[in-house]
């Protein structure tokens, strides 16, 4: 047993030596040098792949260029190549660790020679690599893509209008074409779409999209017009904008393109930007949104290529609603789904409202918070619903921001005073206007007038206020709310608004001295028996409510109170007398009201201007001498008043800054003392007569025009308006001939009227070459002996609406083809009667075949 030995040690020894002596060992001896090689070369391949990317970016942001497909390969390939050798650099301490005999041997022999093949391996890969690196050139232009396709969320209701402009785009001359509409309602959304239409169908169109901005908007344009078309280079800002302009006209000038341009707030040259103007022989085209209709109109004055995207239908737009809130959150409780039905019609089919409080609702589960939610937003309130006064007023908000002047801001804001959804009368605001001071002080009325149909031309331009017919205007719903958050928010504007909410009880207010604006129309309060103490009161609107009682120290406190309205409260008979307390009051509207009488103390009303009694049939008495008190006053409404007008011509002669006057003759003896009344005609030209109502004129058979009257009223050059109704003893108007100005004619239940200018009377057609040039509004209702309106064809310039309704010998119209020229005209009326009307010929009847509207 003793003689027996074991030598593991020598046995390793053996092995070792065995290994070297099969000429493998240099992968083993050559381990710590090779390893330290590899970690060099990485950190130069490294360096040299960070240079040649560096390279490539540059190329690719600034000068618009594609890298070579060598490039990307050898970029690839170098990844791969330095991860790997990375990898081995990572395990190479403990393959080190194993080496001994001053690093010819190892422990483990056939691992650390595995290990030094793959160290050597590496390395020669990494020197490859870096030989292959030397690059001249990195990239270079190439092809672009006709179309980049949007991304872009689904949408609702707007494939009528995209079909639209598709189709726009297959006519030729085609050219530009505009998008407007109120902020939120969609523009950019049919843009998109109409971007990708163009990637999803076959077209020989190089597409280019720009969103434009308010500041620099030509800079910002040309930048992403040249980013597109590849001239964004390392030069390209230090140049002018002429030079940017003829560079991107060099490369569009060869190209069919279609440029959309998303949201431009006002007239862009496209020529000084550098855009070919689109024509028929370069085929090219250009779409654009905005929230301005005067944009629309300076960029392409043709109305045919300008559309308006407007706000959803209920359908759509309930639908889209539903697809924001989810369908678990509408299944949730069977009374839901009827409460989102009224919460989506509350957003009046805009689709910014109904995404943004239809995700807001997203997460209400119960039937309470929904009719909260609806209470909320009644009360126009809803910036309390998440996104709502964060995102969704200051994106409407820019609008506002962009009008021209403060002045047109605080009229806009002023609108806002009205109740949702009512039609505002044009003439009824802007004497607001005048009577709040908002508007410039001018020298006589019309002059104001003008400023103020001016400023709602710029509103509806701006897509702030709406068009209702040929006298009113509307605010969207939405708009009304973020006007409203406006005055919350600016602190400037200091607003009490509670108008059409169903209060049957006076409001109360924190600070009641601060608000300068209060509107409490169209509820259900019949008293006002507390006292406000409002020092900066401008304006109160208590209109359309059932006031019966207003207490006589009402008013003590509203000394700067300018505008008051009380009309439209039926049940308003008596008039407090401590309306006297109102020094600084300029407007008072009591029509449609039961007032009786005018008490005496409103002559302390000296400033005031605008004075409506029109359809107050139960005032009976106007203390003598009232009106001439009113030495200030401009407007004077009657008409339907129950107050004899002729009582008052005589103190009319002392009112000598009165514009308008509107009247209505109860009886043909009173209109023929009027006629016969000189001193009142020879003022009706300083006195402006604009309206004129018969009213239930039974004995009225004839109304004529003396030739001394015409001369000494120089015609009826001030009559806008006339209405005739219950007048059964009349042939013809012919005298309206001598109103050139007349805008609208309303005739109704006149049972004898024949025509309304008598051939006969008027003589040769050539002496009236301006006869209705100014007439808008033509309406006939019921006239069973209507034959004629007028015995030749007139040009009828304004007009926009004939309204004809039981007139049923009333067979031909005074138009032809010309009065159709330029013409945006409805004729509404009974389908049987628009089969037989008699048209001077085919062509006059193809021409005004698609004016026609079915009552």
């Amino acid at each position: 047993m003793g003689n027996i030995f074991s030598f593991p040690i020598g046995n390793a020894i053996i092995t070792r030596c065995w290994d070297c002596a099969t000429g493998q060992a240099s992968f083993i001896c050559n381990l710590e040098g090779n390893l330290h090689a590899l970690q060099t070369e990485v950190a130069e391949l490294k360096e040299l792949r960070s240079d040649l990317m560096r390279r490539v970016k540059i190329a690719e942001d600034e000068q618009q260029l594609k890298r070579l497909n060598q490039v990307e390969g050898w970029l690839q390939r170098a990844d791969r190549v330095i991860n790997d050798a990375d990898q081995l650099i990572w395990e190479s301490p403990q393959q080190i660790n194993e080496l001994c005999m001053g690093g010819c041997c190892s422990r483990h022999p056939r691992s650390s020679h595995k290990f030094g093949k793959q160290i050597v391996k590496r390395l020669q890969e990494v020197k490859d690599q870096k030989q292959k690196g030397d690059f001249g050139i990195v990239a270079e232009k190439s092809p672009l893509l006709s179309v980049t396709k949007r991304s872009t969320e689904p949408t609702v209701g707007l494939e009528s209008i995209l079909s639209k402009v598709w189709s726009c785009l297959q006519k030729q001359q085609v050219g530009i074409i505009g998008l407007y509409g109120l902020g939120g309602v969609g523009k950019t959304t049919l843009l998109n779409q109409i971007n990708n239409k163009f990637h999803d169908m076959p077209h020989d169109y190089h597409v280019i999209w720009a969103v434009a901005s308010q500041d620099r908007p030509i800079e910002k344009v040309q930048d992403q017009i040249a980013k597109r078309i590849g001239l964004l280079n390392e030069g390209w800002k230090s140049k002018s904008l002429d030079e940017k302009a003829g560079d991107i006209s060099s490369i569009l000038c060869t190209k069919k393109f279609a440029l959309l341009l998303d949201d431009i707030w006002e007239w862009i040259d496209l020529t000084r930007a550098g855009v070919p103007l689109p024509t028929q022989q370069n085929g090219s085209i250009v779409i654009f949104t905005t929230r301005r209709l005067d944009v629309c109109c300076q960029m392409q004055p043709n109305m045919d290529n300008n559309i308006k995207v407007k706000c959803l239908l209920p359908g759509e737009a309930l639908k889209l609603f539903e697809e924001k809130v989810g369908a678990e959150t509408l299944h949730t409780h069977p009374d839901i789904h009827k409460l989102a039905e009224e919460v989506a019609k509350e957003c009046a089919g805009l689709p910014l409202a109904l995404t943004t409080i239809g995700r807001a609702m997203a997460s209400k589960k119960t039937p309470q918070e929904w009719k909260y939610a609806i209470q909320v937003l009644r009360q126009s309130t809803a910036s309390v619903f998440p996104g709502v006064g964060k995102e969704m007023y200051p994106k409407l908000k820019f609008s506002y921001d962009c009008l021209t002047s403060e002045r047109v801001k605080s009229c806009f804001l002023y609108c806002s005073l009205y109740p949702e959804d009512e039609p505002i009368k044009e003439d009824e605001l802007i004497h607001c206007w005048i009577g709040d001071g908002i508007l410039d002080k001018h020298t006589n009325l019309s002059s104001a007038g003008n400023q103020g149909h001016f400023i709602i031309g710029s509103l509806i331009e701006a897509c702030l206020l709406e068009k209702q017919g040929n006298q009113h205007i509307k605010m969207h719903d939405v708009i009304r709310d973020m006007a409203l958050w406006i005055t919350g928010e600016s602190g400037k504007e200091k607003f009490f608004v509670k108008a059409g909410v169903q209060l049957k009880e006076q409001p109360e207010a924190e600070k009641w001295e601060e608000v300068i604006r209060i509107s409490l129309m169209d509820n259900r309060i019949e008293n006002l028996t507390e006292i406000l103490v409002c020092h900066n009161l401008q304006t109160l609107f208590l209109g359309k409510n059932r006031l019966k009682v207003i207490i006589n120290d009402f008013f003590n406190f509203m000394p700067m109170l300018r505008v008051l309205d009380l009309s439209h409260n039926m049940n308003l008979e008596e008039f407090p007398v401590g309306i006297a307390k109102l020094v600084s009051l300029e407007h008072l509207n009591l029509s449609f009201t039961k007032i009786r009488k005018l008490p005496i103390e409103l002559r302390a009303l000296e400033k005031l201007k605008y004075l409506n009694l029109k359809k107050t049939p139960h005032l009976k008495m106007i203390p003598q001498q009232l009106i001439s008190s009113f030495s200030k006053l401009q407007v004077l409404k009657m008409e339907g008043c129950g107050y004899g007008c002729l009582l008052i011509w005589e103190e009319m002669e002392h009112l000598k800054y009165l514009n308008v006057l509107t009247i209505s003759f109860r009886s043909a003896s009173e209109l023929e003392k009027a006629l016969g009344f000189n001193k009142f005609f020879s003022s009706a030209i300083e006195h402006h007569l604009c309206t004129l109502h018969y009213y239930n004129c039974m004995g009225l058979e004839e109304v004529k025009i003396e030739s001394n009257i015409i001369r000494g009223a120089g015609c009826f050059h001030s009559l806008r308006f006339v209405s005739l109704f219950l007048c059964n003893q009349l042939r013809d108007l012919s005298w309206v001939i001598f109103a050139p100005h007349l805008e609208r004619l309303l005739i109704r239940k006149c049972s004898r009227l024949e025509e309304i200018i008598s051939k006969e009377k008027l003589g040769e057609p050539k002496r009236n070459s301006n006869l209705f040039s100014k007439l808008e509004l033509l309406y006939l209702r019921c006239l069973p002996k209507m034959k004629t309106i007028y015995y030749h064809a007139l040009p009828f310039p304004q007009l926009k609406e004939i309204s004809i309704v039981e007139c049923p010998m009333l067979k031909k119209l005074p138009l032809n083809s010309n009065s159709a020229q330029g013409q945006r005209l409805i004729i509404e009326g009974e389908e049987g009667w628009w089969k037989d009307v008699e048209w001077e010929d085919e062509s006059t009847r193809i021409a005004f075949l698609h004016f026609f509207k079915p009552r």
